[in-house]
């Protein structure tokens, strides 16, 4: 029993070790920015609030995030959820539509050259751009704010997964031939798990850009949401709200992307 808790805890320490030169260096960074931060914004009226006070005037908002005060007056976890809400609609929506459109253009040459010239054009459209017509179009801010995630995010899954199924390897198409695969086992076996690392790719830039679109958004349209809060807190002059805001937006799209990533590492290498 002596020897197995030694051996156990040696392990641990190991594990510790190895981990160290990740954790040390951004740690002393956060140091660094953070005492810069403290000494920059000291005195008697700083244009910003330095980190004491942002702890001391926003202390109910970071230590109760989800209060429900009625209406808008929301703490920022029920802000963050609703904005998810808004993101998760729009981005499986671009997602389906992407994947989908991106198949048939990717297995099409003459469809896509006629097509991506569109592509390229209407993905350069910054997300704002596309407000006032989607406001025009569907006369409420709810189902507005989901076509600018959806028209944001669909490019890149849409052509990441076109440029994917046209770089399938032809010794795959040879085999495929060989074999006589139908067309159906052919797609399920050979293009899709061939294309699968590309549309994935899509889909990770896609989930932040959804992200940025939904804060932009909402800032506009109003209502419950991170992006109101952020805004709302700017007019109300509540900037200790707006740091502890922006840093819940950076945690939140650091999820996002790793949550898509690490999804698309499962599936390519099962595929694999």
């Amino acid at each position: 029993m002596t020897i197995a808790t030694k051996t156990t805890s040696f392990n641990f320490g190991s594990e510790v070790q190895k981990k160290l030169p990740y954790i040390v260096p951004p740690v002393i960074v956060l140091i660094v920015v953070l005492s810069t931060w403290q000494l920059l914004c000291s005195g008697n009226s700083p244009r910003l609030p330095a980190p004491t006070t942002v702890l001391k005037e926003s202390w109910e908002i970071i230590s109760n995030p989800f209060f429900d005060k009625g209406g808008v007056n929301k703490g920022l976890g029920l802000q963050i959820f609703e904005s998810l809400k808004r993101v998760a609609i729009g981005y499986s929506l671009s997602t389906i539509a992407g994947i989908g459109l991106g198949l048939i253009i990717g297995v099409n040459k003459l469809i896509y050259r006629g097509l991506d010239p569109f592509f390229q054009l209407l993905r350069t459209v910054p997300p704002l751009a596309w407000l006032p017509i989607s406001l025009a179009g569907f006369q409420q801010a709810e189902p507005s704010a989901i076509f600018v995630i959806f028209i944001t995010a669909i490019w890149p899954i849409l052509i990441n997964t076109a440029v994917g199924i046209q770089q399938v390897p032809q010794d795959y198409r040879n085999v495929a031939r060989v074999l006589q695969l139908g067309k159906l086992e052919y797609f399920w076996k050979i293009l899709l798990p061939s294309a699968a690392p590309y549309i994935f790719t899509g889909m990770r830039i896609a989930v932040g850009l959804s992200w940025l679109a939904i804060i932009a958004a909402e800032m506009l349209t109003g209502g419950v949401g991170i992006g109101f809060f952020i805004w709302d807190s700017y007019n109300s002059s509540r900037m200790s709200d707006i740091i502890v805001a922006l840093i819940y937006v950076g945690v939140v799209g650091l999820i996002l992307d790793k949550v898509v990533f690490y999804i698309g590492e499962f599936v390519v290498k099962s595929d694999s």
